[in-house]
């Protein structure tokens, strides 16, 4: 009975967790593909861009860590049966993302090229980084709905809806990107511009299937009906979930602009071996961003249920099934990295530094495996400080810390540098471990009011 009910269970993780990986796979894919086309008008377009979607990149942290408070309340109103109160969160969320993607779209209409050159942009490239940058972000609101009602989606238990919508986003994506930058017959190709508007329209076609998508679902709202004063109480412990998280990606943004400051001091040849390293490890993280979604829900869940037990169980039962499938992917990396690495340049001493790195961030997989669950399984409890505290402490009292230690003082080069992450992987692991322990048992149920 026990064997069929963890079965069971098991079961129910991964199909939350699969369709949020493959979504997330998709996002890469059509990363690297945009990319691709863009070098093909050149070195300066690349960097122009790059940079671009450096600072672009802080927005999205901001509108996604709006969503963590409202997946946090809809997973646990849910999972008390309580739909009204549940479709009144994604309202009232839906109103902050909104406003603050207005907000971000004036910053970016009014400050593009001062923000642009705080990034890093250089005269040679700060115009067309500029074009690139008004196109994609002044309507930031745009993003701020696509991101919010993909996660009222997962929140509810659909993470299926937003796969699907991106892999058919991402295909019209590659689609507008190759006849929007290079032209088709008597189109002329509007190079970076075109780039942009293609993925300012693949936003706006995603966003309005998933908003339809909402429109169908168990926490179906109406946008334009007016706000009750019950939707606006929500408005408080929404924002106070997501301060803390949005605090973490600016920490987590803050600590790379740093450590890769530091890693530059290394050298041009270890900055770019880090740079491809990181490219590769990307799609090992994948499984444990999918599975922390699945933590988020399933936590949430129970936790409004009211049943402080399952939902320990299915964090820790999460957390398992994540450390075996990254330990699979760290084995895989291990092995294949040579051949991935080849992928990137033929040179023999770079190729040496991207392989001795992935082996060694391969032994810290089951540490980065339990981080990623336990960070969505506290989020789902309404614990967004615990997630935000690891970063801040892993960041700069671990990672920076010992970047300069072992990459720069005792000149490790590439092996100190992911041996600082490994180090700072491991220590957050154990400090959401017993946070996710100490706040299911010191606070068996969660206020759901």
């Amino acid at each position: 009975m026990f064997s069929r009910s963890l079965k069971q269970k098991s079961v129910q993780v991964l199909a939350l967790s699969v369709p949020a990986m493959i979504e997330s796979l998709l996002q890469t894919v059509v990363g690297f593909v945009d990319t691709l086309f863009v070098a093909k008008l050149g070195l300066g377009s690349v960097t122009a861009v790059s940079v671009a979607n450096t600072l672009l990149a802080v927005y999205i942290a901001l509108f996604m860590a709006i969503g963590i408070g409202t997946s946090s309340i809809i997973a646990k109103q849910i999972g008390a049966k309580n739909y009204e109160k549940a479709r009144a969160a994604a309202r009232q969320s839906t109103w902050i993302a909104l406003v603050s993607g207005l907000v971000f779209g004036l910053v970016t209409l009014i400050f593009a090229e001062a923000l642009l050159r705080m990034m890093g942009a250089t005269a040679d490239i700060l115009k067309e980084s500029a074009l690139y940058f008004r196109i994609v972000a002044i309507p930031s609101f745009v993003i701020a709905l696509m991101i919010h009602f993909g996660n009222v989606l997962r929140a509810s238990g659909d993470t299926r809806s937003p796969m699907m919508i991106s892999f058919w986003m991402n295909v019209i994506h590659i689609g507008l990107d190759y006849v929007l930058i290079f032209g088709m017959f008597p189109f002329p190709g509007l190079g970076v511009a075109g780039a942009a508007w293609a993925t300012v329209m693949a936003r706006v076609i995603g966003a309005a299937m998933l908003y339809a998508v909402v429109r169908r679902s168990a926490i179906r709202f109406s946008f334009f009906k007016p706000v009750t004063s019950d939707e606006r109480r929500l408005k408080r412990p929404i924002i106070a979930l997501s301060i803390p998280a949005a605090a973490e990606r600016l920490i987590m943004r803050l600590g790379q602009v740093v450590y890769l400051g530091l890693i530059v001091r290394m050298g041009t040849e270890i900055y770019a071996a880090n740079a491809i390293a990181e490219n590769i490890e990307t799609f090992a993280y994948l499984p444990g961003l999918g599975l922390g979604v699945a933590a988020t829900i399933l936590v949430g869940r129970q936790l409004g249920a009211r049943k402080p037990k399952e939902a320990y169980f299915y964090g820790i039962l999460t957390v398992g099934i994540a450390v075996c499938i990254m330990s699979l992917a760290g084995a895989l990396m291990y092995l294949f990295t040579p051949y991935a690495a080849a992928l990137f340049t033929g040179k023999a001493s770079t190729i040496d530094m991207i392989t001795l790195a992935l082996r060694i961030d391969a032994f810290f997989m089951p540490p980065l495996a339990v981080g990623l669950v336990l960070a969505g399984a506290l989020q789902g409890a309404g614990d967004t400080k615990s997630p935000m505290y690891s970063t801040a402490i892993g960041m700069w009292g671990i990672r920076v810390v010992f970047i300069y230690l072992l990459g720069i003082r005792m000149n490790l080069g590439i092996a100190g540098i992911f041996l600082a992450q490994g180090i700072d992987l491991t220590v957050k692991a154990l400090y959401l471990s017993y946070r996710f322990k100490k706040l299911l048992k010191k606070t068996p149920v969660e206020s759901i009011e």
